[in-house]
């Protein structure tokens, strides 16, 4: 007999199902038991009335695995308006009596997160943090989707490097035969390599390495990245729009498939944003936030505190959950983003922040070669070094920018969670190389 998920059972009235998951629990009332199965695609219940399996309950401990054959019967009591009626049961795998960390949760009594991330394999089982990666491969494939209808070309590239892909900070140093190499910090010279090229549009969903010594919710050493890249653009603002579209066309579709399912665990109603996204200059972000009367620590730069400030302040005004903070000075922008033609220190570069938090960084990159060099000395970089980037610009390349998103923080807002570590598969941390 062919195995059935549980969402299935309720087309199979009056049918012999074989269906297999997790014990999550077991009631024996003496004349009858009951197990609540749970697989990928949800939990059923199973009704137990032949007392030689009734006797069997007590031998099963909660999460093992087991294989059951019985009869579907409607039943308006059972959690899906359906049962099944056991015939037979096989143990596939028996699990210790004591979890290390519980999986059903009941109020006020939820694990630390440390101790979860221990045992990051036990807690993924509760259904919520399954959805998270449910949603994680239907973002990714919508993501996918709008990029190769748009005729991007996907590039993997290396993640080893001889030099430094942003600066000299943040860097995993690894042994390389008998020389010294770098984990990426990002794709970011590659990517622009593919403009040189002539592939004139790309993408890579690809790991980031960062030596980042921060514990905030919003940080971690190792994680997934979007990026792409574009070419023949006029200007920042065109990378900007190409990015929204993106990202309403993957929100509209998320909320078909999963707006339920997201409201149910995680309390949370996804909102697809409409077009265009509302922008402000870093120099308008600054005056908004101090009639607002929140600190700044940093004329160039907005901190966590301003994030969530200036993004509370445009969803009150303008009703978008988005807002671009556009042209920061050249002080805290790296060398290879675009001067302003009539304000060189000006770069033509955003961030974007959705409900308080910055998802993604991005830029029209300086694609010509003298002004590049010249940037790279005015950041007291040498040219040596990163030469072979240089050298893309030398025989010709369109002008083209780009940028980079992160799924993690994506999913933080879409899911309405407080932690990159809740929404990351296995998280890597300045204090955390286990599981």
């Amino acid at each position: 007999m062919k195995r059935i998920h549980t969402k299935e059972v309720a087309s199979c009235v009056g049918e012999k199902v074989l269906v297999a998951g997790f014990v999550q629990v077991t009631r024996n009332q003496g004349k009858i038991g009951f197990i609540i199965l749970r697989d990928i695609s949800g939990e059923i219940q199973v009704v137990v009335i032949k007392q030689e399996l009734i006797s069997i309950l007590t031998t099963i401990t909660n999460e093992s695995v087991v294989e059951i054959v019985g009869i579907v019967k409607e039943d308006k009591q059972a959690p899906n308006g359906v049962e099944i009626e056991m015939e037979s049961i096989e143990i596939l795998s028996h699990a210790e009596p004591e979890l290390p960390i519980p999986i059903i949760i009941k109020t006020g009594e939820e694990t630390e997160l440390p101790k979860r991330l221990d045992w990051r394999f036990v807690d993924l089982r509760k259904p919520e943090n399954t959805l998270i990666f449910k949603v994680w491969t239907f973002m990714e494939q919508a993501f996918r989707e709008y990029w190769t209808s748009n005729e991007y070309i996907e590039i993997h590239s290396p993640k080893l490097m001889s030099s430094p892909s942003e600066s000299g900070a943040e860097l995993f140093e690894v042994k390389y035969f008998d020389r010294v190499a770098y984990l990426a910090q990002s794709p970011q010279f590659y990517k622009q390599m593919g403009m040189a090229s002539g592939f004139e549009k790309v993408f890579e969903v690809g790991p980031v390495f960062r030596a980042n010594p921060s514990f905030t919710s919003r940080h971690d050493t190792e994680f997934t990245g979007y990026d792409c890249e574009i070419s023949y653009v006029k200007s920042h603002h065109d990378v900007m729009e190409e990015e929204a579209k993106a990202l309403q066309f993957m929100l509209s579709k998320v909320s078909e498939k999963y707006v339920t399912e997201i409201e149910k665990f995680f309390d949370r109603k996804v909102v697809v944003p409409t077009l265009p996204f509302p922008k402000v200059t870093m120099k308008e972000a600054k005056e908004i936030l101090k009639n607002l009367e929140v600190p700044s620590t940093e004329d160039g730069d907005l901190s966590p505190e301003e994030e969530r400030a200036l993004s509370k302040y445009i969803l009150d005004t303008q009703g978008h959950e988005f807002v671009f903070v556009t042209d920061y000075p050249a002080y805290v922008r790296a060398f290879y983003h675009m001067r302003h033609d009539d304000d060189d220190t000006l770069t033509k570069s955003f961030d974007l922040l959705w409900n308080g938090i910055e998802i993604t960084t991005g830029a029209q990159r300086e694609h010509r070669y003298e002004k590049l060099c010249k940037q790279v000395k005015e950041k007291g970089l040498h040219l040596e070094p990163i030469q072979n980037y240089l050298n893309f610009f030398r025989y010709g390349c369109p002008p083209h920018g780009g940028f980079g998103l992160s799924p993690t923080r994506l999913l933080m807002k879409l899911l309405n969670v407080q932690n990159v570590r809740e929404v990351t598969y296995v998280y890597r941390g300045p204090k955390r190389l286990d599981p």
